[in-house]
C-alpha cells in the first residue's frame, strides 16, 4: 500500500485540544480493554491498551501521545486491576515508547501507510521488549508479546491505519 498524505498535526501542551484530544484517546483506551478482556486472552494477544496511543500520538503529536500513554494504563490499572501492578511498568515503558516512536514517524513522513505503521510497532516492541527484558530478567517474559501478541500488533497496524485514513480525515 502507498503512503497516504492525511493532516497530521503536533498538538502543544499549551492547547486545550490536547487535553480534550488525549482524553477522547484514554477513554478509547479504558473502553478497548474492557471489551477485549469478555474475550479470554483477550488483554494478551490483542494488546488493546496501546491502540488509542498509536493513533492519539500518530495523528496528533507527542504530547497527546504521552499523556495517553502515561494515563491509560495507570487508570485503568486504578480502576479494574488490569494491566496488574506487576507488569505496569514494562506497559509504561512499552507505551511510552509507542507515542514517542509514533510521533517521530509521523512528523518524519508526513503520510500514513501499513509499512510506516508497521514500523512503529516494531519499534516499539522490539525496544520495548528488551527493556522489559531487562527489568524482568527473562528474555522469554520480555518478548512474550511477540509469541501471543501478533493479532494484537496486527491490529494495531491495519486498524490504526484504517482509523488515521479513514476515520481522521480532518
Amino acid at each position: 500500500m502507498n503512503a497516504t498524505t492525511v493532516n497530521l498535526y503536533s498538538l502543544q501542551y499549551r492547547e486545550s485540544r490536547t487535553y480534550i484530544f488525549a482524553a477522547l484517546f484514554i477513554i478509547g483506551n479504558i473502553a478497548l480493554p474492557q471489551l477485549c478482556h469478555l474475550v479470554p486472552q483477550g488483554g494478551l494477544t490483542l494488546l488493546p491498551i496501546y491502540f488509542f496511543t498509536l493513533i492519539g500520538a500518530y495523528k496528533y503529536g507527542l504530547q497527546v501521545g504521552l499523556l495517553t500513554a502515561v494515563l491509560s494504563p495507570l487508570v485503568n490499572s486504578a480502576l479494574f486491576g488490569m494491566p496488574a501492578a506487576a507488569v505496569l511498568p514494562g506497559i509504561l515503558v512499552k507505551s511510552v515508547l509507542l507515542a514517542v516512536s509514533a510521533a517521530y514517524i509521523a512528523r518524519r513522513f508526513h503520510s500514513v501507510s501499513i509499512p510506516l505503521l508497521l514500523a512503529v510497532v516494531l519499534m516499539y516492541q522490539v525496544v520495548g521488549s528488551l527493556i522489559e527484558s531487562l527489568m524482568l530478567g527473562s528474555l522469554a517474559l520480555g518478548f512474550q508479546d511477540f509469541r501471543i501478541g501478533i493479532p494484537g500488533m496486527l491490529l494495531q497496524v491495519i486498524g490504526g491505519y484504517l482509523v488515521i485514513k479513514y476515520c481522521l480525515k480532518k
